[in-house]
């Protein structure tokens, strides 16, 4: 969701991971979180410093009607003037449940104010500017709020994160109640992400969440205990799960994927999970063909793996992230890049052994990448730069992170890609001031990265103010970035956001 912009004024970011935090209840939903998108939408999930005039231009010149700043979470509530009860719940809340809520005849004010805060056509409106945390509070204050804002179009991409001890009430004699999600179901939430949970939690999950046999489309478990019969069972009961994402689970094993994954999957993470290795990318390969998407980070799998996908794969799956397999070499690459010659993402982060000749394999065969991480890779040099360069026409983003050798030289390369939209050189060691002047032509920059970067001074980044439309700069960590670098980018690049 994207909101409008208030003018020059530059608006507060939410947490980089989109984690939105709530804060403890009795309910048992407490901590639960609620989680934005994918991590693309990094500094992108902003909201404006002020809610734009949506007012009838009737009510546009009272003076008297209060409009809301979004400086503080509750402040919308001061349209009804009614603060939102302490301690409320703010995921998964009934109707029904926590303080009473006043109706809007009860409001205080005059009869024009109450009219003005219950306005349906105004608050639907209003809502969208306000961030999920926000909304949250927001809904507490009064019914007619709850009742416009629980409308699933307000909760689209948003993600709800539930750890075990959320999932139970400890009632008075000791025994444990399985929470109500009523209130996830109501605004439709298709996906969510449970931590630290074991076989019996899912199952108590699927009974009680009334959307889950045929409304959840995304599953993800993190640091559970899930064994292979959990996995089977899930996957048979959530008939509509497409995606699904494990994280840090040791229990299943390879024969449980063999024996739970459905063909109906077109998106599979697997990261952290121990008893992962070959044979886990055979059973994907064969019982998954209509893939799209596949996230490994497997310390385990080798060259073999790549070449188990098929043909059917091959014209399907175009997003591949192998992070931190340690023993995929440039063989392994062979492999992928005629297994899978559609490929429009990939990421070898982490894959140390992948060398020059392994980034000319990529960049002749995978002509349509979009997208290429090659950030943790020591033995990436200026050569694969200028690879990239001659091969990739339809690059738009490019990851170098921690790509120590490279220097100016590979920057000069990259200088004549006029597709490119977005380069990362977190922590490139050896890239200096005269690197920086091959990037100063390349019109199409709209997010730079220079965090950690020890060789750039005050001068060499001064000159990238030439990059009149860059979005974004990342300056962390620089020796060279100092406050008055800072003012100047400000005056000179007015619409780039600078990361300090």
């Amino acid at each position: 969701m994207s909101n409008p912009r208030n003018g020059d004024t530059k608006p507060p970011c939410l947490p980089r991971n989109g984690l939105v935090k709530i804060p403890t209840q009795p309910n048992g939903l407490g901590s639960a979180s609620i989680t934005k998108g994918t991590p693309a939408v990094k500094n992108r999930l902003c909201q404006p410093s002020s809610v734009p005039a949506i007012l009838s231009p009737a009510l546009a010149h009272r003076s008297d009607l209060p409009i809301p700043s979004l400086a503080s979470p509750l402040s919308l509530a001061t349209l009804a003037s009614v603060s939102s009860p302490p301690g409320a719940s703010l995921v998964g809340l009934n109707a029904s449940e926590g303080s009473e809520q006043p109706s809007p005849e009860r409001l205080p004010g005059s009869p024009s104010e109450r009219q003005l805060a219950v306005d349906e056509k105004i608050l639907n409106r209003l809502f969208w500017y306000f961030s999920a945390c926000e909304k949250c509070v927001l809904a507490q204050v009064c019914k007619a709020w709850r009742r416009v804002l629980y409308q699933p179009k307000f909760w689209v991409g948003l993600t709800p994160v539930l750890h075990t001890k959320e999932l139970y009430n400890i009632l008075p004699g000791g025994e444990k109640e399985f929470v109500s999600l009523q209130g996830f179901a109501v605004r439709g939430f298709d996906g969510f992400c449970l931590v630290g949970v074991s076989d019996l939690d899912i199952c108590e999950f699927i009974d009680n969440y009334p959307l889950s046999k045929k409304g959840v489309k995304s599953m993800s478990l993190k640091r559970s205990t899930i064994t292979d019969a959990g996995l089977e069972v899930m996957l048979e009961q959530m008939q509509g799960v497409v995606r699904l994402e494990l994280s840090g689970c040791n229990d299943f094993t390879e024969a449980g994927l063999w024996s739970s994954l459905n063909a109906r999957i077109t998106a599979l993470s697997v990261s952290d999970c121990i008893n992962v290795a070959d044979d886990a990318i055979a059973a994907i390969s064969q019982l998954l063909p209509n893939l799209t998407e596949l996230n490994l980070q497997a310390y385990h799998v080798t060259d073999t793996a790549l070449a188990y996908f098929t043909a059917k794969q091959g014209y399907t799956t175009h997003t591949l992230r192998l992070n931190s397999c340690w023993e995929i070499t440039n063989h392994g690459v062979v492999n992928m890049v005629h297994s899978l010659p559609n490929l429009c993402v990939l990421s070898l982060s982490g894959c140390s052994k992948v060398t020059d000749d392994g980034v000319e394999l990529v960049a002749e065969n995978l002509r349509k990448l979009r997208s290429l991480d090659l950030s943790w890779c020591p033995r990436i040099t200026d050569m694969a730069l200028e690879y990239i360069a001659c091969d990739l026409h339809k690059l738009e983003e490019l990851v170098l992170d921690r790509c120590v050798r490279i220097t100016d030289t590979g920057l000069s390369y990259l200088s004549t890609m006029s597709s490119l939209r977005s380069l990362y050189l977190r922590w490139c060691c050896q890239v200096q001031d005269f690197g920086l002047k091959h990037l100063l032509g390349m019109g199409s920059l709209r997010l730079l990265s220079l965090a950690g970067c020890p060789l750039l001074t005050t001068t060499g980044l001064s000159g990238l103010v030439q990059l009149q439309e860059l979005e974004e700069l990342e300056l962390t960590n620089c020796p060279g970035a100092t406050p008055e670098l800072f003012k100047y980018f400000s005056q000179h690049l007015p619409c780039c956001m600078v990361i300090e």
